[in-house]
């Protein structure tokens, strides 16, 4: 079926009357062949548009969202230069198209159209996703989570500088800058706001912030309108934030105020926030029914501010083109892409789910094959003194910081003070401010400073203080960071390592804010190694593991640590010193469980601050004549399904020991594993209950005790 916007254009143009006198002044300053490049990048952009919808009737395109409207981008491509790393908003179809004719080598026409059609041939995701992206050309993929890929940008554009005073082989030149394009719909969201706020925050110390903001802005979001001047009335007169607006029916204007906020940014190395006035045009996407809200009236209205017309009249206006060449040009293009089209529907998808989870999968065996190889060749260490979870850590990172001149280590409270809870003392005054930093208070701004810092060739370990604060900015993680290898099928990667402070059981200090035991939000994200470490040897043995997997396969590695268990120093009595550990320099292989004890009447599975509680049961269950083993589940991603089976099977009997909550918390997996895997012995859980965690003595109420445990063993082996 026809679309109007097509029929409008070329009626338009065959309206026009090419000059008498062509007005070259129209060009101001820029060539013939920079305005040909721009108007071939928008004709292709329109066209791709077009085919998306022919292929979705025919039943062989998957995707419809277009860039019809926005195609005045292109001019903020060509006004850039291709080793400038790009996140773009998904109507940015014109710059993706204008930055592939500045770099050799690729078809971005065809590249687009194999992505509409999930082919495997499409060279950034492999048929997974449809998204503006390719490495030879830097531009980082991204999918549709509203603004989610600001925070990045942000990581990126500090990284730029922060790489070249390190000394690390960053992608990107020195004097590149980070470009961002977004809607004026997204402008609004917190992840957004929070990152313009952060890159400002960031410059205001004097720190280089060479980030081009680019607002599409088209004055609706699907289809809820954006109040009228709000994006300038916003963003116009934010100290510390270079404001520049133009009219995207005007491409000489685009060339011209684009190139100076690039300038801009690339050279007072600060934020610049390029206000683009677009306008939408065949609505959000094909399924899209823009008249039940936008009457016809205000649709065709938009018809005159289509970018492509402003192109087609300045072409004819200066004398580049007639009008006849203008419809022949673009009825050429219209040719090529629907050729193009025609030939990608062909091609194969994705055809199993093994296929599909390459990347996830190939990502995994690397971390594992690598901790394990690590494992193997842990160095010979001399004995050191037992110590405390909180100085395993520590240690832990100031060898890894020792060892990496690429490793970064930031959060709120870090550096100078060393932490909430001293676990990063020490750290700053030994490895300098450049590489140990405190950040603003703003969990996705940290995140996302981590995704920039480790897709530009660096080894971020951020740290969220605490695990209730990870929710606010958790699709960091799902939406960006876990996202990255399976989107752009490894060929681009975020390697970060996040410590987060977590779980429950802090005397003296409480609170559900910082007693949190959800960690749901996490443990099924694909593509997320998720370590619990609870004594002190492994706890610097899982974080040294965990940096090998990030360095070796480019894995997100979420690590947590339990804070009532930071300073602990016993196990059974008071003074006993059992709960310290000395750290032998080794590496936990991923997905290993650690068992204590060879009893053969019970198997006690648990983690984090179940393991002494768990420990503490089996002395008492071995005073009572039960002889229990105790696993330490260690990762609960990947579980350690084979360590938990084999050590199942021994006793058959198992009790799951769970401080997370009984509705999604870990307990729920570890039995499913079980069953999965074929067992048939006795199974029982004790976790705390669904409820939040309140402040003080109320706590032990709702959480699980060690007199909850010894119940549900004793019940187990005597009622066997």
């Amino acid at each position: 079926m026809a679309e109007s916007i097509d029929e409008f254009f070329t009626a338009t143009v065959g309206a026009l009357t090419a000059p008498r006198e062509p007005n070259v002044e129209l060009l101001q300053g820029f060539s013939r062949r920079q305005y040909e490049d721009v108007f071939d990048a928008q004709l292709g952009s329109r066209h791709l548009d077009l085919a998306a919808r022919w292929l979705r009737s025919k039943g062989r395109g998957f995707y419809t969202i277009g860039s019809s409207g926005h195609e005045s981008n292109a001019a903020v491509a060509a006004a850039l230069r291709p080793t400038d790393p790009a996140l773009l908003h998904y109507r940015s179809g014109g710059f993706f198209l204008a930055r592939a004719q500045q770099v050799a080598g690729s078809d971005a026409v065809r590249d687009v159209l194999l992505g509409l059609v999930a082919a495997t041939e499409e060279p950034i995701s492999g048929g997974r996703h449809k998204v503006f992206g390719r490495h030879d050309l830097n531009v980082i993929p991204q999918t549709s989570t509203i603004a989610s890929h600001l925070p990045r940008a942000l990581g990126v554009a500090f990284s730029i500088a922060r790489a070249r005073k390190l000394g690390v082989d960053s992608p990107w030149p020195g004097d590149a800058l980070a470009v961002c394009s977004f809607g004026d719909a997204s402008a609004n969201h917190s992840t957004a706001v929070g990152a313009i706020n952060a890159a400002m925050h960031t410059a205001y110390q004097g720190l280089p912030m060479p980030l081009l903001l680019v607002c599409e802005d088209n004055g609706i979001g699907i289809s809820t309108r954006t109040p009228q001047g709000w994006i300038a009335r916003t963003y116009a007169n934010r100290e510390g934030l270079r404001y520049f607006s133009v009219d995207g029916t005007d491409p000489a204007a685009v060339l011209r105020i684009a190139a100076e906020a690039a300038a801009y940014a690339r050279t007072q190395r600060r934020p610049a926030f390029l206000h683009l006035a677009t306008v939408r045009l065949m609505g959000h996407a094909g399924s899209d029914y823009e008249p039940s809200y936008r009457t016809p009236a205000e649709i065709t209205g938009d018809y005159g501010r289509d970018p492509l017309l402003g192109t087609a009249r300045l072409l004819v206006d200066a004398g580049v083109l007639t009008p006849s060449e203008v419809l022949d040009a673009y009825e050429a293009k219209r040719v090529r892409v629907l050729d193009i089209a025609r030939e990608v529907a062909e091609l194969p998808q994705l055809d199993s789910a093994e296929a599909v989870m390459a990347p996830l999968r190939t990502a995994f065996d690397e971390a594992v094959a690598a901790t394990e190889a690590s494992a193997h060749a842990a160095p010979d260490r001399a004995e050191t003194a037992p110590i405390t979870l909180a100085q395993a850590i520590n240690g832990a990172l100031h060898e890894v910081l020792a060892e990496c001149g690429d490793t970064l280590v930031f959060g709120e409270d870090v550096a100078r003070k060393g932490g909430v809870y001293g676990v990063t003392r020490g750290l700053q005054p030994a490895f300098g401010t450049a590489r140990v930093f405190d950040t603003l208070l703003d969990e996705q701004s940290i995140l996302g400073l981590a995704l920039g810092a480790g897709v530009s060739g660096m080894l971020p370990i951020p740290e969220i203080q605490y695990l209730a604060y990870l929710h606010n900015a958790a699709d960091q993680i799902r939406g960006e960071g876990s996202t990255l290898q399976f989107f752009s099928n490894r060929q681009y990667r975020n390697p970060m390592v996040v410590r987060i402070a977590g779980y429950g059981y802090q005397k003296g200090f409480g609170g559900h804010f910082h007693n949190d035991d959800s960690i749901t939000a996490i443990r099924d994200i694909p593509g997320v190694v998720v370590a619990s470490p609870s004594r002190p040897d492994d706890a610097a043995a899982m974080l040294r593991s965990c940096v090998v997997a990030a360095r070796a396969a480019g894995l997100v590695c979420v690590y947590l640590e339990p804070i009532a268990l930071y300073h602990t120093r016993d196990l059974h009595s008071d003074g006993d010193d059992a709960w310290l550990a000395a750290d032998s320099g080794g590496v936990v292989p991923i997905g290993r469980a650690r068992t204590y004890g060879d009893g053969g009447d019970l198997t006690i599975l648990t983690f984090g601050n179940g393991v002494p509680m768990s420990l503490r049961a089996a002395r008492t269950l071995a005073a009572c004549g039960v002889a229990t083993r105790v696993v330490d589940l260690r990762w609960l991603a990947p579980l350690p399904v084979g360590d938990i089976l084999e050590q199942a099977t021994t006793t058959g009997r198992v009790l799951v020991v769970d401080e997370t909550r009984r509705s999604g918390g870990v307990s729920e997996v570890v039995l499913t594993a079980l069953i999965d895997g074929g067992f048939t012995g006795a199974m029982a859980r004790v976790a705390s209950h669904d409820s939040f965690i309140p402040l003080g003595d109320a706590a032990l109420q709702v959480l699980l005790s060690e007199e909850t445990i010894l119940d549900a063993a004793l019940e187990m082996v005597r009622g066997s």
